[in-house]
């Protein structure tokens, strides 16, 4: 791979019960456990930030299938939940549902730009195997 960028965080504190920042300042959050899995929730985890970053990701991903087809996608968005549980291994696992909305675009093309997406966005492809990735798009 040829880097075109790199990107640092630091978590300290207790983890999920820390702090995270980047050295430029743009991200200073705290860190909590989610209030559904016994914690104070009084924070961000790092389920919502893999979230942000994958539905961003996914988002670029699909404006470029867009240009390579030459269809206009504007107010178009991508959703992500991500989901955290236990696994058969008594270990925790992450699941992915993307929501691909793109108003005034036929369902079969849409359709056809999210599977571009898919097959480019760099998140996908680090994904690609390991998690269940289930991407929606309008009204299916």
């Amino acid at each position: 791979m040829n880097p075109l960028y790199t990107a640092e965080a630091l978590a300290v504190g207790a983890g999920r019960d820390g702090r995270v920042t980047t050295p430029d300042g743009r991200v200073d959050l705290d860190l909590a456990v989610p209030a559904a899995m016994g914690g104070s929730g009084n924070g961000s985890n790092p389920e919502q930030l893999f979230a942000a970053g994958y539905s961003a990701c996914f988002h670029s991903a699909l404006a470029l299938a867009a240009r390579e087809r030459k269809v206009k996608i504007d107010g178009s968005s991508v959703g992500a939940r991500v989901q955290i549980g236990s696994n058969d291994d008594g270990g925790f696992g992450l699941a992915v549902t993307l929501e691909v909305v793109i108003p005034d675009v036929e369902p079969a093309l849409a359709r056809e730009l999210a599977d571009r997406a898919h097959e480019v966005c760099p998140y996908s492809n680090a994904t690609r195997g390991n998690i269940e990735v289930d991407v929606q798009v309008g009204d299916d």
